[in-house]
């Protein structure tokens, strides 16, 4: 049984912690990628040429937006979960009636929050370098939601299971920003080797930003009704770990 008083408190707290450090959590992000799109737009712009007449700003400003909504996403939960571990103050949220899936709804939930905002100032900033259309503004919808949803389940799974910073950094450092970074954020996969164009169709990332950057141009390396499919059953499989390792207390019990 969800205890609904119990886990909205706890996502108003979650959300309030980033939020109180907000120049940090939200304007460092979004300084960041337009750094990105500065050096990147300025070098690359008459040099590639992607989909056909999309120039390579416009290009690149979904994926960063989409970069920015699954690193932070990711920060958010993963932080959160490890700092209370070290400093102790976790055993708070254990002493209150909540269930597992209170857990996950508050801790997921509040990265989905931060993820989203993150992305929503990257694209209130970045759009004024070049302004991509909205073709399917459900698909973008979608795909952020879904990419936040996921990131955030993956920090909560990377939290619980690290036990100390170093630990979260090596999951970070070479897995999430591999991911992130050879997903197609600053490149369209159909301009790579065949090679490696197959090792691109295996990273999950992959779909979440080729999804997302659909609903704005209307076309995609990949089918957007395939990348739902594959971002979606990823989605159900990581939440399912998450909810099974909280259900058992996975290193916060003793």
């Amino acid at each position: 049984m969800i205890n609904a008083l119990g886990w909205r408190a706890l996502l108003y707290k979650e959300t309030l912690r980033f939020w109180k450090v907000g120049f940090q959590t939200v304007g460092a992000p979004v300084l960041t990628a337009v750094l990105y799109l500065a050096v990147f737009g300025h070098v690359l712009e008459d040099h590639v040429k992607v989909f056909g007449t999309v120039s390579y700003t416009a290009f690149l400003v979904p994926g960063l937006v989409m970069m920015s909504v699954l690193q932070n996403a990711f920060a958010n939960s993963s932080s959160s979960i490890i700092q209370s571990k070290i400093m102790g103050s976790l055993v708070f949220v254990l002493l209150t009636p909540l269930s597992h899936w209170g857990w996950f709804l508050a801790y997921v939930g509040s990265s989905i929050v931060r993820g989203l905002a993150v992305g929503l100032g990257v694209f209130i900033v970045t759009a004024f370098f070049a302004m991509p259309g909205f073709v399917a503004p459900l698909w973008i919808l979608v795909f952020a939601f879904l990419g936040a949803a996921i990131l955030g389940t993956l920090g909560l799974i990377a939290g619980l299971w690290a036990e100390k910073f170093d630990q979260m950094a090596v999951f970070q450092n070479f897995l999430i920003m591999p991911m992130t970074f050879l997903s197609g954020v600053f490149y369209s996969i159909g301009s790579l080797p065949p090679f490696w164009q197959k090792v691109s169709h295996l990273n999950p990332f992959f779909y979440m930003i080729d999804g997302f950057r659909y609903g704005f141009f209307g076309v995609s390396d990949a089918s957007p009704w395939l990348s739902l499919a594959i971002v979606g059953s990823a989605w159900l499989v990581v939440s399912a770990i998450a909810v099974h390792l909280l259900r058992i207390g996975y290193k916060i019990r003793g």
